[in-house]
């Protein structure tokens, strides 16, 4: 694992800097760019390198569909990035990355495909195809008949959190998530991990509507439901929570702490993503590990098969596991 002090190094900044911002410390005043730099760092620590067959003169465009400041707030979608990232780096393959905003500076002569990270409305997959037919979906799959998808099996990682803490004695269990919207649509996606927690919670005649909070995936808004949630629920608040992002789980695990309420002592917590930072909190955040280097870098061998010729498009999902560390009582 790689240490505060590695990190600092690689991303040319002291080791207070580096703890201060994986823990998300409100009250420190630096640059985005540092940020992007630690964050960087800290995932690009965490990778393995392989060896592989290499690609000569080609180039593949990364599509974001969050703008570069959002992607700060959520480093799900920077991670993954990374993985696409470092797997091109590995082959060969040039890249380029492009947010949503400006897909129009994207020359297709000079591309050979597109990996497409986030969620796009129809719209938008129109305008990405009509640049380049070769596109790979990295954690959506718009239409799985046509084009090639990367994603995760939220419906499986939900149900593991659930069932453990069942077997950890838990009966009271609350749920912060997040909403995330299509650009220029109003109605939020689906988001499965909330719906698998309800319908299962509802299976095992534990689900209460009372227990469940939902604003944006950020650290920020984690931190503004955690507040909402006990002072809304006092000593009713439940003895564990599933949160649906490790940074929303950052931003509870903040209001738990200002509240003096004990992890896991009175409040266990798990989050999901296993972000590089989780590691690094205090306590260190139980979590769903979304393997989002795995991610990417199949995101790159599915468009390089399709470039080799395959006809049949391709739908995979990533397995998860469940990473037990402080946030929970055992």
């Amino acid at each position: 694992m790689a240490t505060i002090k590695d990190i600092a190094e690689k991303a040319g900044v002291s080791s207070s800097t580096v703890s201060r911002v994986l823990n998300f410390d409100a009250s420190l005043s630096v640059a985005d760019e540092t940020k992007k730099r630690i964050f960087e760092a800290a995932e690009e620590l965490s990778y393995r390198k392989r060896s592989t067959k290499r690609y000569v003169n080609q180039k593949f465009a990364i599509v974001h569909w969050y703008t570069e400041k959002e992607e700060l707030n959520d480093l799900y979608y920077l991670s993954i990035r990374l993985g696409i990232e470092q797997r091109c780096k590995e082959i060969g393959i040039y890249t380029e990355v492009y947010f949503f905003d400006n897909i129009k500076a994207i020359i297709p002569a000079e591309i050979e495909g597109i990996i497409a990270v986030g969620k796009f409305s129809d719209q938008q997959v129109k305008e990405l195809t009509a640049i380049n037919p070769m596109v790979v979906f990295v954690d959506y799959s718009p239409n799985e008949e046509k084009y090639d998808a990367i994603v995760i099996d939220f419906e499986k990682a939900t149900k593991k959190v659930i069932d453990f803490f069942i077997s950890t004695r838990h009966e009271k269990i609350g749920f912060i998530g997040g909403l995330e919207l299509l650009r220029g649509q109003k109605e939020p996606i689906e988001d499965l991990r909330e719906k698998t927690f309800q319908s299962y919670m509802k299976e095992k005649e534990l689900y209460e509507e009372q227990f469940v909070y939902r604003g944006s995936f950020s650290v920020d808004d984690g931190y503004r439901l955690m507040r909402q949630a006990i002072e809304d629920l006092g000593d009713d608040l439940p003895t564990a929570f599933f949160i649906s992002s490790d940074a929303i789980a950052i931003g509870c695990l903040r209001a738990l702490h200002e509240a003096a309420i004990l992890i896991p002592e009175r409040v266990s917590i798990i989050g999901i993503n296993d972000m590089s930072v989780s590691k690094y909190m205090y306590p260190s955040l139980s979590t769903i590990k979304v393997y989002t280097e795995i991610m990417g870098a199949t995101a790159v061998d599915t468009l390089v098969e399709r470039l080799e010729g395959r006809k049949i498009t391709k739908k995979v999902f990533i397995s998860t596991k469940l990473i037990i560390r402080q946030s929970v009582r055992k």
